[in-house]
């Protein structure tokens, strides 16, 4: 056999050899595109992470802003309810001022409405006797000179009694004995029923609802011819 015919037989060295330069570029293969792999996985988490922290960066700051609103929102209620508390208690104050100006208005009234009327009741109760004395001196004089005078000044006087709301208390024989306005002076003997005013004695005086004198009165006993 020949030199040039000679068949290269590969030996079992050889072979391990090229098993182990295919094994290494396999591996180096292999490793590039891990690496690169990696790589493209390591960016992406990256941007998501960095995403993650912008979110949650940006839902904080919000956080912060409503939790900021509400506060105020907190505030600004409880300053208007102190408001309204502070409004409703001079609204009540108010209320009470005019209550008690009212009444002491109504109060000021009555008295000097009272005033008023025990000034009139005292002059009453001085003008009462003259007028008395008045009648009197009518009574005695039935045909003297002075009478004329003496009836005009009585008109007169009697105007200014009516003026002041005054009236006279002067019941008319027969009628019942009222304790309140007629003063029993005398029991007599007369056709009249028992207990019926005989004659009126001295008129009384009566202003509104109020009696100043009562009438002087003599009453029946019954007993009369």
């Amino acid at each position: 056999m020949s030199d040039d015919d000679a068949v290269d037989v590969e030996t079992p060295d050889d072979a391990e050899g090229d098993a182990e330069r295919t094994n290494g570029t396999a591996e180096a293969t292999g490793e590039e595109r891990s690496d690169g792999s990696a790589a493209a996985a390591g960016d992406a988490r990256s941007e998501e992470e960095a995403l993650a922290a912008a979110v949650a960066e940006h839902d904080e700051a919000l956080a912060r802003e409503v939790a900021a609103l509400e506060a105020d929102l907190a505030d600004t209620r409880e300053a208007l309810r102190e408001r309204d508390e502070e409004v409703d208690e001079l609204t009540s104050k108010l209320a009470r001022v005019k209550a008690d100006f009212s009444n002491y208005k109504e109060r000021a009234k009555r008295k000097q409405e009272e005033i008023r009327e025990r000034a009139s009741e005292a002059l009453v109760e001085r003008l009462a006797p003259v007028r008395n004395d008045l009648l009197r001196a009518l009574d005695q004089d039935e045909g003297s000179d002075l009478r004329p005078g003496v009836e005009s000044t009585l008109e007169k006087f009697d105007e200014v009694l009516a003026e002041e709301g005054v009236k006279s208390i002067e019941p008319e024989p027969g009628e019942e004995v009222d304790p309140a306005r007629h003063q029993v002076m005398l029991r007599v003997d007369s056709d009249r029923p028992e207990g019926a005013i005989h004659e009126v004695y001295e008129p009384g005086y009566e202003m509104g609802d109020r009696v100043l004198s009562e009438a002087k009165v003599t009453v029946s006993t019954g007993d009369g011819e």
